[in-house]
């Protein structure tokens, strides 16, 4: 896992960040996103009807995948001597590919921009999360994350 002091940060700009480990999406996370965010469309939740389906078997939610990038990201790279880290919002997201059930993912990220705020970097970082075994991306986002000394 890449370290990075977070008064360095500012040089790492247009440089990869890290790649997380892979993560299974299997069905019991996708009920209980489908439980906890009141969508329980069939194409995630119902095997029998979702085999019958365009990807012959269920699918995570596309906002499944996106919550995990907390995930990927701190199993990616760490910043040294930052006290705390915020989400604080999206540029750009993107859901090019289908999660099937059982799938592995991890993500690649990028540091896309780091400016100086009080007390700390905004920083965008891009995340690209693929599928194992897929050839196209089955996320891609632009985060936008602060981090405070």
């Amino acid at each position: 896992m890449k370290r990075i002091a977070l008064s360095d940060l500012p040089l790492h700009v247009g440089q990869a960040l890290g790649t997380s480990p892979w993560f299974e999406v299997d069905q019991a996370r996708i009920d209980a996103f489908a439980e906890v965010t009141a969508d329980p469309q069939w194409i995630h939740i119902d095997p029998e009807r979702a085999a019958q389906g365009p990807f012959g078997t269920t699918v995570a939610h596309g906002f499944l995948t996106l919550s995990l990038m907390p995930w990927f990201l701190e199993h990616s790279f760490e910043v040294i001597g930052s006290r705390m880290g915020v989400n604080y919002g999206l540029n750009r997201v993107r859901f090019p590919a289908p999660v099937p059930v059982g799938s592995r993912l991890r993500a690649h990220s990028q540091l896309l921009s780091c400016e100086a705020v009080e007390g700390g970097f905004q920083l965008v970082i891009e995340a690209r999360i693929e599928r194992e075994g897929a050839g196209k991306p089955v996320c891609v986002a632009e985060l936008v994350a602060r981090r405070y000394a």
